[in-house]
C-alpha cells in the first residue's frame, strides 16, 4: 500500500511537530501495512523560497532516516520526499515547479483553491500536465466539491490526464461519506492518502478508509486504486 499524502516529516508545517511524533506516526503506518509513504509538507510560494523549502525537507528526511537506521526497524516503510503545493495563478508556467515533484518521479501533489474554480485554474493545471508533462495529483478532491457551484471547470480539470487523490478520513464519517462515495464512482483516476498530521486529530487512517471502500465498492475497486498507485510511482 502507498500513502500518497502525509504531513509526517517533523517541524516542516502544521503536521508532525517532533521527531518522536513522526516516529509514532510512521509506526502506525507500518502497522497498517503501508510500504511506501509520500511525505508531502505544505509548500506556499508566497511564504518560503524553493531552495529553503528543499533544504528544510532534506534535513527533516535525513533525521527520520537516521532515526529508523539507529533503531534498526524491521522492514521500515520507504519514505519519499514530495510536497503539497498550493495553487497560485501562473503556476502552470513556473519553470522550477518540477523540483517539488516526488523524488525520482514526475508526480506533483497540487492543492487547488477552496473556492469556485475558473478558467485560469483549468489553464494552469492543463499547462502543468500537458506542457510541463508533470503527473498532476489533485489533492483531497472531496474538500473542494462543495465550492463548485458550476461544475464545468471541475469536469474539464478531471478530463485532463490528472489523478484524483482522496483522503481516507472522508470515508469514516457519515457526513462526508455520501459525497466521497459519489466521487469515488465518478471514474476518476483515483489514489488514496491519509493526509495525516498528528496522532489524535488527524492520525494515520489509511487502513480504516480502505476497509470502508472495500465494503461499499468491492475488492476489485480497491485493487484498481492500488494498481493506479503502483503504476504512477514508476513515472
Amino acid at each position: 500500500m502507498i500513502d500518497f499524502h502525509t504531513h509526517i516529516l517533523p517541524n516542516m508545517d502544521d503536521g508532525s511537530q517532533s521527531l518522536e511524533q513522526a516516529r509514532e506516526m510512521i509506526k502506525r503506518e507500518q502497522a497498517e501495512g503501508i510500504q511506501d509513504i509520500i511525505a508531502t509538507p505544505h509548500f506556499y510560494a508566497d511564504r518560503v523560497g524553493m531552495d529553503s523549502f528543499l533544504s528544510y525537507r532534506e534535513k527533516s528526511m535525513q533525521a527520520v532516516q537516521k532515526m529508523m537506521e539507529k533503531e534498526m526497524w524491521e522492514r521500515p516503510p520507504r519514505i519519499y520526499g514530495g510536497a503539497e503545493v498550493y495553487y497560485f495563478p501562473g503556476i502552470g508556467r513556473a519553470s522550477e515547479i518540477s523540483k517539488l515533484c516526488v523524488e525520482g518521479t514526475s508526480l506533483l501533489l497540487l492543492e487547488l483553491p477552496f473556492s469556485q474554480w475558473d478558467q485560469g485554474v483549468y489553464q494552469d493545471v492543463a499547462q502543468l500536465a500537458e506542457e510541463q508533462e508533470l503527473t498532476v495529483i489533485v489533492a483531497h478532491i472531496e474538500r473542494y466539491f462543495e465550492f463548485q457551484k458550476k461544475k464545468d471547470i471541475w469536469d474539464a480539470v478531471f478530463e485532463l490526464p490528472v489523478y484524483a487523490q482522496m483522503n481516507a478520513g472522508a470515508f469514516l464519517t457519515w457526513k462526508e461519506r455520501m459525497t466521497s462515495m459519489k466521487l469515488l464512482k465518478k471514474g476518476y483516476r483515483l489514489l488514496l492518502g491519509s493526509d495525516c498530521h498528528d496522532l489524535d486529530r488527524r492520525p494515520p487512517n489509511l487502513a480504516a478508509g480502505r476497509e470502508v471502500i472495500r465494503k461499499k465498492a468491492g475488492e476489485s475497486f480497491l485493487e484498481e486504486i492500488d494498481q493506479n498507485g503502483r503504476e504512477i510511482m514508476r513515472r
